[in-house]
């Protein structure tokens, strides 16, 4: 058996081969201390050469004076041709070749001129030369690999994910978060190879997908910065506990969470034209079970505790989640015609309230608007003198399951209030589960920048986040429902690499129940009231419907019960005549009176009742109206008028007929839903 030996790196070689095995070299062992020694043999080929090349220049040049400017500049161009090609390469090896090329090239210019043995120039070649060519070889032997390619400072981690030859930069290393600046090959790599690659890298480095993302670079197609989060500090739960700013300005940040770093998770509603940034809507998207009711609880919360906004709030729900604060809104509406006339008075105090901005000299809310008047520089008076004006709050229109509202109004629904209402100091918050295109249309989907994306189904992804935040790795899908509260968010004033790093919204229980109803009671004491401009505009269009937030001391605003209230079994009279009060005065044995003029003969097949008078159909149409503004109750169909019509025994076709004369006569007004009515307030029509 042939023995072994063992080299270095742990390599075992035979000591002979067998025949016909041999290279020529002489030997097994030569072969191998050959082959080990070629890597490192160029710098002494250069050694060598640059002696002979000395050597023969004088031969040929030593006396020429042409030969030296010659060989100067050949020397010097050589020396910048080193240089800029190793632009490629790193700094210490682009300066080493420069230094070898300038040494040995003067070395070669003065052995041309002077002779190779004249003065020291055969000192500096025997000492200098195979100091230099040492250096390459020390170099050499100091790479971690010792097959001669380039190490790279990723590990290899960018080859693996199909990203060879890319450059990673130095690493900016934070508490849990580290970002890595990275430069593509030119004309080979763009950065849509490493936002395809990111689920590669995620998984190289054993980290969820969210841990990985991928910022590219505005001015560049080519550069970027990786983000690797490698550990989730969303993971623990953190139960919401009060409000971040009691007091303060809506135009500040609206704390509603955390990122997982660690960092504040905060938006903004409100623009600010010092800063640049834009007035926004916003849409709270996720399925069933992701946590969308904590998300709205935290933003809902948030912008309540400041001192100048007002919030028109619509729950088809009737308050399941948001009852504590119920108190603290400035108009809450249950769904349904509620909310048609919620719809209706936003799109009405729009104009309003642009025109009043307008001619206060603002080009947008901001929160001296909410003060009074009293800077000349913001009158509306032609004099230029302060007006003294009460001061515009800023105001937040809600739809809370807005599913269900835009199945009732039509998927256009808030498309001109998203459209418009930004500079008219009011801010669109619409809340769904599913914000695809055959729920809402793709105007007002488009007219909502801000976004706070829950956990969905894989395929939702593209109707909740922009596509070139996914394409930076941010994946709500990966989530679904198995993370409550995970979320991304994208609004005007978050920086643009924030956009793909996961939050989470703080959690709120039984307890938080009596915090949030002190909340409430602060909003009534402390909180903003509707100016005069938007209850005027309001009023317009709703009546009693909107009456403003409640107060504990006076009872205003609140709401009148409905029409046809179902009265419970304790307030009825128990005992007494067994007939209703409007029959008690009846003789059962009078005769019947005679068929009035306008009583219907009952025909079968036909709809039975009386009809009035025109005289008196014109009165007691008049009259229901004024009861359903009354009670607060401004859209209306026939379907409304079952009770109305069997107390004064009318037909449903004759109320049809004057529906429509009403809307003729300008107390009605159309809405989006084929057969209902919107009430136009009496005051507004006369």
């Amino acid at each position: 058996m042939a023995h072994q030996w063992s080299d270095q790196d742990g390599r075992s070689y035979p000591l002979t081969v067998p025949a016909g095995m041999n290279d020529g070299t002489g030997g097994t062992v030569r072969a191998y201390l050959l082959n080990r020694a070629k890597p490192h043999l160029p710098p002494w080929l250069g050694w060598a050469g640059t002696g002979l090349a000395g050597t023969l220049g004088h031969w040929q040049w030593g006396e020429s004076a042409a030969a030296g400017v010659g060989l100067t500049l050949a020397s010097v161009a050589l020396t910048g041709a080193t240089w800029w090609a190793g632009k490629s390469t790193s700094n210490q090896r682009r300066l080493h070749a420069a230094i070898t090329t300038a040494a040995g090239t003067a070395w070669v210019t003065a052995a041309c001129l002077a002779g190779p043995t004249a003065g020291p120039i055969d000192d500096l070649f025997l000492m200098g030369g195979p100091a230099v060519a040492l250096s390459w070889n020390v170099r050499m032997v100091m790479r971690h690999n010792p097959d001669g390619s380039t190490a790279s400072s990723d590990g290899g981690l960018l080859e693996k994910v199909g990203l060879a030859r890319a450059q990673i930069g130095a690493a900016k290393v934070e508490p849990n978060r580290v970002t890595a600046p990275i430069a593509l090959q030119p004309g080979e790599q763009t950065n849509d190879d490493v936002t395809k690659a990111l689920m590669k890298i995620a998984s190289a480095l054993d980290l969820p997908t969210s841990a990985v993302r991928y910022t590219p670079d505005p001015d560049s197609v080519r550069r970027g910065e990786l983000v690797i989060v490698p550990e989730d500090m969303l993971s623990e739960e953190v139960q919401w506990e009060g409000p971040s700013n009691l007091g303060g300005s809506i135009a500040e940040p609206l704390v509603i969470g955390r990122y997982d770093d660690g960092s504040a998770l905060v938006m903004w509603l409100p623009g600010d034209p010092d800063v640049g940034r834009n007035s926004t809507h916003g849409l709270i998207a996720g399925q069933s079970g992701s946590g969308k009711g904590d998300a709205a609880l935290n933003l809902l919360t948030e912008v309540l505790s400041r001192r100048d906004v007002i919030v028109w709030f619509s729950d088809p729900k009737a308050f399941q989640d948001f009852a504590p604060l119920r108190p603290g809104l400035d108009w809450a509406a249950e769904g349904g015609s509620q909310t048609e006339v919620l719809v209706a008075a936003v799109e009405a105090v729009i104009p309003a309230r642009t025109r009043w901005l307008g001619a206060h000299g603002y080009r947008q809310w901001v929160p001296a608007a909410a003060e009074q008047q009293n800077d000349p520089e913001h009158s509306c008076r032609p004099d230029s003198r302060a007006c003294g004006c009460e001061g515009m709050p800023f105001l937040v229109a809600w739809f809370e399951e807005a599913a269900n509202t835009l199945r009732n109004l039509g998927d256009d629904a808030f498309t001109g209030i998203a459209q418009e209402a930004r500079s008219a100091g009011v801010s669109l918050i619409v809340s769904l589960q599913r914000p695809s295109y055959d729920q809402m249309s793709t105007s007002t989907r488009a007219s909502l920048p801000s976004v706070i994306a829950l956990g969905c189904d894989a395929r939702d992804e593209g109707f909740a986040l922009p596509e070139t935040v996914i394409d930076a790795g941010a994946h709500p899908g990966a989530w679904g429902n198995r993370r409550p509260g995970y979320c991304y968010v994208v609004s005007p004033g978050i920086d643009e690499a924030r956009y793909s790093s996961p939050g989470r919204t703080r959690r709120f229980t039984t307890r938080a129940v009596p915090v949030m109803e002190q909340l409430a009671a602060w909003v009534q004491h402390n909180g903003a009231t509707a100016d005069p401009v938007t209850v005027g505009a309001a009023a317009a269009v709703a009546g009693r419907a909107y009456t403003g937030r409640t107060t504990e001391e006076t009872g205003a605003g609140s709401r009148p019960v409905a029409l046809h209230a179902v009265q419970e079994e304790d307030d009825m009279e128990h005992g007494g005549l067994l007939v209703d009060p409007e029959d008690a005065d009846i003789d059962p044995e009078a005769e019947l009176p005679e068929t009035e003029d306008g009583d219907d003969s009952p025909i079968f097949g036909q709809e039975a009742g009386r009809k009035p008078s025109p005289e008196e159909a014109r009165r007691l149409f008049a009259q229901a109206l004024a009861e359903f503004e009354d009670a607060g109750q401004m859209v209306v169909g026939p379907k409304d008028f079952t009770d109305w019509c069997d107390r004064h025994g009318l037909s449903r076709s004759w109320v049809s007929l004057r529906l429509k004369e009403a809307a003729q006569d300008g107390r009605l007004d159309a809405t989006n839903t084929t057969g209902r009515w919107r009430i136009v307030p009496a005051l507004t029509a006369a």
